[in-house]
């Protein structure tokens, strides 16, 4: 019979938040699976832990992921960390998650801390509708692409930032979502730790924040969404400087059929499809 992969949430700063199921699931846990063994060698002494470790990280997840499952074929109860926090939620322990459903191997997780989840409930900010981003790209082309699919994201919208990138991160939401206006933004650091600091600000603002102070720690960006109705008002607009005709004949460029285009016209200005067809007809 196959063991159980286990995803264990560690403390993000405050030790305080280990929970006793998870310390009782690493006690006796047949291996632990660590991001970086000699940071979580620290948890695991102040907890009197001493089950055996193995490194599972970024650059072997991979290659570690198929000796890892090979052990829970064997029967072996592995349960996995990361340096903290929830694992798999950017993290390489997702690459593993997926490959042990492939191999029909049991996987639970273990709930607790969870950097995103916490900053958000501090923001202020809509909590109905989010969407967790993560780090950004670093790649030029790349990073453009994500900001772009940002500029319209009308759900509250969640980022990871380093200290050193954190300036440069800013300007390129300031520049980037100018087409809703200034945005609210909470900037969250050292949380649950002694120093915990939320800033609730916007973008601007923090920009000018930092010209005079450095960023420290790792930062958490809960930024505001887009006002629904600009982006509305936005798209009422561009189709009322486009002719019925032209907005009709552009769905008939993609390939649907006259029947279709003027469906889709008609969802786009909130009309009836009659509105529709009668204008076509004026314009014979």
């Amino acid at each position: 019979m196959s063991g159980i992969l286990q995803l264990c949430a560690t403390p993000i700063g405050n030790l305080g938040d280990m929970s006793p199921r998870i310390l009782e699931c690493l006690q006796n846990a047949d291996l632990i699976a660590a991001e970086d063994t000699r940071n979580s060698l620290k948890l695991l002494n102040h907890f009197d832990i001493h089950t055996p470790m193995t490194s599972y990280h970024e650059f072997n997840k991979v290659e570690k992921a198929h000796i890892l499952i090979a052990q829970l074929h064997e029967g072996k109860n592995i349960a996995l960390i990361t340096d903290a926090g929830t694992p798999v939620i950017s993290d390489p322990g997702e690459v593993l998650v997926r490959m042990c459903i492939e191999a029909g191997i049991t996987v639970t997780s273990l709930p607790g801390p969870c950097a995103c989840i916490t900053a958000l409930t501090l923001s202020g900010l809509d909590t109905r509708r989010f969407v967790f981003e993560g780090f950004l790209p670093r790649e030029k082309k790349e990073r453009e692409q994500a900001l772009k699919r940002l500029e319209n994201e009308s759900r509250t919208f969640i980022l990871y930032e380093a200290p050193h990138h954190l300036k440069g991160t800013l300007s390129d939401l300031a520049s980037s979502l100018y087409c809703g206006g200034d945005r609210k933004i909470a900037l969250c650091r050292e949380l649950t730790k002694k120093f915990e600091e939320v800033i609730h600000t916007t973008i601007n603002s923090a920009l000018l924040r930092y010209e005079n102070e450095d960023p420290r720690g790792e930062y958490v960006l809960v930024i505001e969404g887009r006002d629904i109705r600009s982006i509305e008002a936005e798209e009422n607009a561009k189709w009322e400087s486009m002719s019925i005709p032209d907005h009709v004949a552009m769905y008939e460029a993609k390939g649907m059929d006259r029947k279709e285009a003027m469906k889709a016209a008609a969802a786009d200005r909130g009309v009836s499809k009659r509105d529709i067809y009668s204008a076509l007809e004026k314009e014979k």
